[in-house]
């Protein structure tokens, strides 16, 4: 759900070249505020894959050595960001594992954003990283998955229904990023930043 200041309605827009430099000053403002709890801070989702039409909306996943919600809360209310308070942002299922996560809202009128914390070694966290790079490489499923998400928004713009449905179809599209995975040998770095 959103805060009453965040779009409810979803919008998809064509790749925009300054999303990677949005990303770097939102990782810059993370490592800053959660310092030697961070293992990584990646640009995921959409707007991390050059070409793929998104919500202009950055997604940042903070992988990190644990999550502690009493500690990490305050960490990044110090410097705005805000805790989504919904069950499905503090927990999420992968690789049928339950894992722990917390999803933060920027600051009201900030560059809007998604700032997810998993622990590092967390197939949640694997997942965020195969999904981008998978669509980075397979340039049928980035094309396919654009367009896709492209008709949804017209289709249905309220952005809990679009979720619903993009949900199974993100499904899919990971079977096909598990395959090219096998057949590539990718594997998800410890370290490994973007």
């Amino acid at each position: 759900m959103p805060f009453p200041d965040e779009p409810s309605q979803v919008t998809v827009v064509e790749y925009r070249p300054e999303w990677p430099r949005e990303f770097e000053r939102l990782a810059g403002q993370l490592r800053d505020a959660l310092g030697d709890l961070v293992v990584a801070v990646d640009h995921v989702g959409s707007t991390s894959v050059p070409g793929l039409p998104a919500k202009d909306c950055i997604d940042v996943q903070v992988r990190m050595t644990s999550i502690d919600e009493a500690r990490d809360v305050p960490l990044l209310a110090a410097i705005g960001f805000r805790c989504r308070p919904e069950p499905w942002n503090h927990h999420e299922v992968s690789a049928g594992q339950r894992c722990r996560k917390l999803v933060f809202a920027p600051p009201i009128g900030a560059r809007r954003s998604n700032v997810h914390l998993r622990e590092s070694t967390g197939p949640n966290a694997r997942f965020a990283l195969l999904f981008r790079d998978y669509l980075r490489a397979d340039r049928s499923a980035r094309e396919g998955w654009g367009a896709f998400k492209q008709r949804l928004a017209v289709s249905v713009p309220d952005l809990l229904e679009n979720g619903q449905i993009k949900a199974p179809a993100t499904e899919v599209l990971m079977a096909g990023a598990e395959r090219w995975a096998a057949e590539t040998g990718w594997q998800a770095g410890p370290f490994q930043q973007e």
